[in-house]
């Protein structure tokens, strides 16, 4: 428990970090949000009068820390573009990244664990059929993960949309109002983000157990007649999981940020769209947000992945190899 304390306080100060960060970085960039709003009728007047009324006049560190409080609160602030609550405005396209993201990681686990067990069993069996398998296993394994997703993306849209028709393109149901329709247009751009990362863990996988079975507990497990796929199942499995837990928060991480690129060729009204149009209309507390939050999900991830490795092995520590 102590140390999930540590993680957990460690969560919020890189979060805090991280919103300031942002914060600052999107009062730099060049563009006045109150310019763009108003358009061609900006004048030196009227920009002056709505960057009064957006609070833009006030100091950066004032305006950060209303912010942060409104951020514990719920309160993201205005959108510029809508004039909306910035949560109201993206808490349905969360959900959607969410369900997308959790979707397309239980596809990686509950594909690639067992594909990586049984390309381990092919490893040292000989014979022309068992060669040919593993050459066809690599060559696989090698251009899944050379594809990119959204190549991968366009091809499944066309196969599943325009040929089979299994979904409308452009048509994504509710998720409130029709989930197994929503979950079924999603399972298709998860199974786009999931086949590269799927050869990936594959291929992690495969290396840390076999260099777990050259260890010598395991050589000597097998001498004595243990089976060698029990062996693999009951022990070198859990002493391999530390890296591959690791290896698949990293993947989660991957997860999110590959799904902006590919909401976009699946027309999913996620976070990663919002965001695209957001930076495109200057849109900052919409476009704080939304990167306050995909931080927040790639910095949980790693924290989670710690205090489950430290569940595994509890000689790991904060300052160790976790």
């Amino acid at each position: 428990m102590k140390y999930a304390a540590k993680r957990i306080a460690m969560l919020l100060v890189t979060m805090v970090i991280v919103s300031l960060l942002a914060f600052v970085a999107f009062d730099l960039i060049s563009g006045d949000p109150a310019t763009a709003m108003l358009g061609t009728e900006a004048t030196a007047e009227k920009v002056a009068a709505l960057r009064e009324e957006l609070g833009l006049n006030r100091p950066l560190l004032v305006r950060y820390g209303e912010w942060l409080a409104g951020f514990f609160t719920g309160d993201l602030g205005t959108s510029y573009n809508y004039s909306q609550p910035v949560w109201e405005l993206i808490a349905p396209k969360v959900l959607v990244t969410l369900c997308l993201s959790v979707l397309s990681f239980l596809l990686i686990t509950a594909v690639s664990i067992p594909m990586g067990l049984w390309s381990v069993r092919l490893d040292g069996r000989s014979g022309p059929l068992w060669r040919v398998l593993d050459g066809f296993r690599t060559a696989f394994n090698q251009l899944c993960m050379a594809v990119p997703p959204f190549f991968t993306g366009i091809l499944l849209t066309y196969l599943f949309s325009t040929v089979l028709r299994w979904f409308v393109h452009g048509q994504f149901p509710s998720l409130t109002e029709d989930f197994g329709g929503a979950v079924r247009y999603l399972f298709f751009a998860a199974v786009t983000l999931a086949i590269p990362r799927i050869a990936m863990t594959v291929r992690m996988l495969r290396s840390t157990i076999l260099g777990e079975m050259q260890r010598d507990y395991v050589r000597t497990a097998i001498s004595r007649g243990n089976d060698r796929g029990g062996v693999l199942r009951g022990h070198v499995l859990k002493n391999s999981l530390v890296p591959v837990v690791t290896f698949l928060a990293q993947t989660m991480a991957e997860i999110v940020a590959g799904s902006i690129v590919v909401e976009q060729v699946f027309a999913i009204p996620g976070l990663g769209r919002m965001l695209v149009a957001s930076i495109s209309n200057r849109d900052y507390p919409v476009v704080q947000a939304i990167v306050v939050i995909l931080a927040f999900w790639v910095v949980l991830a790693g924290t989670v992945a710690d205090i489950i490795n430290q569940r595994i092995d509890p000689r790991l520590r904060l300052g160790g190899g976790a």
